[in-house]
């Protein structure tokens, strides 16, 4: 599959070395168009419908997200470029959104452009760009939302909503307000980076809860979620939590 892309960057080298890398290392990419203007990129993107833009996060025009923002529809796969931007790549991550960390790595480049054109061929882009600029105007994290990809596609879900996540057998059950667990393909450890948050707490090996939903914590080791979920605290765990709870 043949996938056309646009490369928005200010920086002429960042910019010639990530066009120089996809003609080598990803011959299913054409590149129609190159700038180093995010205004440009913009009427670029509108123009040419790409299926794929690689998109610099900090630009002095309009950062990646703002230009983002411009595109009424972006139904685009977006691939972001960063330097270390934490807040940038929780954002990204959140959304299921690819991005590659500067300077960037050959092998990550191949891997990123892979699942992108398997998200185009999902056709999901849409609403995770549009997730993600909901997210970046959510004011706290526990309004922001994430995505869960599942074996019937993906779920948007507000982090406030998440009661607790279960490991099994390198799936997770996400438990969440009012309704059935989501079985994710993706490990606990995968979502405690997700959402690695002080509103959030691994007290075992297979349990990450949401600290809001506490009700009790009993003597011999266990925490009462709403809806009377009791789940263990590991015994070497148990003081740190306690003290995480009284701070």
């Amino acid at each position: 599959m043949k996938i056309s892309a646009i490369l928005i960057d200010d920086e002429r080298k960042a910019l010639a070395i990530l066009k120089n890398k996809l003609e080598r290392f990803c011959p299913n990419v054409k590149i129609i168009a190159v700038t180093q203007s995010p205004k440009e990129g913009v009427e670029l993107i509108k123009k040419l419908k790409p299926q794929l833009v690689f998109l610099d996060v900090a630009m002095p025009e309009l950062s990646g997200f703002d230009l983002l923002a411009e595109i009424e529809n972006p139904d685009f796969e977006i691939i972001f470029a960063t330097a270390f931007d934490n807040y940038a790549i929780e954002a990204i991550k959140h959304c299921a959104i690819g991005y590659l960390v500067k300077p960037v790595d050959n092998d990550d480049l191949i891997e990123t452009v892979k699942k992108a054109i398997f998200n185009i061929e999902e056709k999901s882009a849409l609403e995770k760009n549009r997730l993600l600029i909901e997210n970046l105007g959510a004011t706290t994290f526990q309004n922001k939302k994430i995505v869960i990809p599942s074996n019937e596609g993906l779920e948007f879900i507000k982090i406030s909503d998440i009661l607790f996540f279960e490991g099994d057998n390198g799936y997770t059950r996400i438990h969440t307000v009012n309704r059935k667990a989501i079985l994710s393909s993706h490990s606990i450890g995968y979502f405690n980076k997700l959402i690695e948050n002080q509103s959030f707490y691994q007290i075992h090996k297979s349990y990450l809860i949401n600290f809001s939903y506490i009700e009790k914590y009993l003597n011999e080791g266990y925490v009462i979620l709403q809806d009377n979920h009791k789940l263990p605290v590991s015994r070497n765990r148990r003081q740190d939590f306690l003290n995480n709870i009284k701070s």
